[in-house]
């Protein structure tokens, strides 16, 4: 095995390792199911709430914001969907038999997290308008970010992927207005 082969293999390793920790460690039945009702909440509905409250109570600016966030998020939305099927990773709930989805994915591949990549996303752009919002939306994207992986949909690297990308779009999309 090559040393970039072995670096790969190492990485695998530690991305199922985190999984199961996360997965197993914090599954206790008020946990598991906070953790699947953040997870709902991050669907979409939180976020819809967010980008009417900022159109809604921002004057012309909050309109501006909401409009910069609802375009990103389609843009993000086709992206994840490109990526999901181009990647096609499956779940570790249907590679792992000691892993359990507790509620149903929305969609049938794991890479990258949209969940995580809307929720960054969300959140940088909300708090560019308005940084009073980080004391709640940084918590609760941090909640999202971690029930993926607890609830056994994601691998922690879907996760950082995710992150990543939704911290990238909303950089550009910030920087542009």
């Amino acid at each position: 095995m090559s040393t970039r082969e072995l670096w790969i293999q190492r990485l695998k390793d530690t991305d199922v390792r985190l999984l199961f920790q996360l997965h197993h460690g914090l599954d206790v039945p008020g946990l598991t199911r906070f953790f699947a009702a953040v997870s709902r909440l991050g669907d979409g509905v939180a976020w819809y709430g967010l980008i009417l409250a900022v159109a809604g109570l921002g004057g012309a600016e909050g309109r501006a914001a909401a409009l910069q966030m609802t375009l990103t998020g389609l843009a993000l939305t086709g992206l994840y969907k490109l990526m999901k099927h181009g990647v096609a990773r499956p779940r570790p709930c249907d590679v792992f038999a000691q892993v359990c989805a507790i509620v149903p994915p929305l969609d049938r591949f794991s890479f990258p997290s949209g969940h995580t990549m809307h929720a960054v996303a969300f959140t940088w752009m909300a708090t560019a308008f308005a940084p009073a919002l980080g004391v709640l939306l940084i918590p609760f994207t941090a909640m999202v970010m971690l029930s993926r992986m607890v609830l056994g949909l994601h691998y922690p690297s879907d996760v950082a992927a995710g992150a990543t990308i939704g911290m990238l779009a909303a950089a550009l999309a910030t920087s542009l207005s």
